[in-house]
């Protein structure tokens, strides 16, 4: 469905009357004020009037002018059904005015001249054979603009489409990233909440099912949003290490290095839970002794940057052909589609130890 707006009737009719009105009103002008210059002497008022409304039916002809040009589109230039409407319309409009013109020299003689202006036949045709280069230049003119506006139009629409389209990837890049994260991660959490019971645990247990319920009614809450404020994306990734933390205890150590003025800058929603959860899978769950997970968000050059560090293995140099998983190919897919090439996505091992994942993207509030 097209949700382009277009012009309405009044509107059309009122650009049309202004910029013809403005051509008469230069033509007038400049004419009496030549004219007078060089010592001519002439009924200036009517002429200006004779001038001024002579350009009545270019402007009342371009509505038709314009249906034309959407009929038979100067694109169409090998078509002759094209070239004789429009040349047979252009003439038709270069009779009228030859005529309408003629009229307005009889009716109010705006030179002068004490014989009278002459036959209106003649003037007529004579008005019609003189004019006929420059009717054929303002038709083209009109058929040049209709053109360009029609064009605009599309390039808008397209524009307005590929817009919405990419809503509705981003919308459903983000659905595949809530359906890839609550079933395994469901799962995973329920057999640890199981585990926790069998061990009679049981304030762990319920610990755990309380973090699980804020992390649900949250997924399901910003099911609609596209970027939320940092400060919330923070939040959502700390009821997800919450859970975590509830299954590797003191393994697993987590800190966050973000200030405060930040908290209210737009991030896409979900960017940050995908890299938490790579640095425990892949960091955290592969070492006896567990780690760290450090969250950071830094401002420079008006790029926000997100990084996510776990101090677990290192990559191996094959590492985007064994490793590149479901959850980074999605994040990246996600950015191109909010910030086209306007992002930066990378993961890097750190020295002496650890991987880091990192995204920047244009800094909004």
């Amino acid at each position: 469905m097209d949700a382009t707006p277009k012009p309405s009737g009044w509107s059309r009719w009122f650009w049309i009357a202004a910029i013809w009105t403005g051509l008469g009103l230069f033509d007038a002008t400049q004419t009496v004020f030549v004219m007078r210059a060089e010592g001519m002497h002439h009924a200036w008022i009517r002429l200006f009037v004779t001038l001024l409304f002579s350009w009545l039916p270019w402007g009342l002809a371009t509505p038709l002018v314009l249906q034309l040009g959407h009929q038979y589109p100067p694109a169409q230039w090998k078509s002759f059904s094209m070239w004789g409407a429009h040349l047979a319309a252009c003439s038709i409009i270069g009779l009228v005015y030859s005529a309408w013109t003629a009229l307005l020299g009889e009716a109010l003689n705006p030179y002068g001249d004490l014989r009278g202006p002459g036959p209106f036949a003649d003037i007529w045709m004579n008005k019609f054979s003189s004019g006929l280069l420059s009717f054929l230049i303002l038709y083209a003119a009109i058929l040049a603009v209709s053109h360009m506006l029609d064009s605009r139009e599309r390039l808008v629409r397209q524009q307005s489409e590929t817009a919405r389209l990419n809503e509705q990837l981003s919308k459903a890049q983000l659905n595949a990233l809530r359906k890839q994260i609550e079933p395994h991660f469901l799962f995973n959490t329920l057999n640890a909440i199981a585990g926790l019971v069998r061990e009679e645990r049981n304030d762990a247990a319920v610990s755990m099912i309380v973090h699980l319920s804020d992390f649900l009614r949250r997924v399901v809450q910003d099911s609609s949003r596209h970027q939320v404020p940092l400060v919330e994306e923070l939040e959502f990734a700390q009821k997800y290490l919450e859970i975590e933390k509830v299954r590797f205890g003191e393994r697993l150590q987590v800190s966050m290095d973000v200030a405060r003025e930040l908290f209210s800058a737009q991030v896409p929603s979900l960017i940050l839970q995908p890299m938490v959860e790579n640095a425990v899978k892949h960091g955290i769950a592969k070492r006896v002794q567990g780690g760290a997970i450090r969250i950071a968000a830094a401002r420079s050059n008006g790029l926000l940057t997100l990084s996510v560090y776990n101090d677990g293995p290192s990559l191996s140099e094959e590492w985007e052909k064994t490793h590149f998983g479901i959850g980074f190919s999605n994040v990246r897919t996600r950015l191109q589609g909010l910030y086209k090439n306007a992002f930066e996505l990378s993961m890097k091992n750190q020295s002496p130890g650890g991987v880091e994942v990192t995204i920047s993207v244009p800094y909004e509030e």
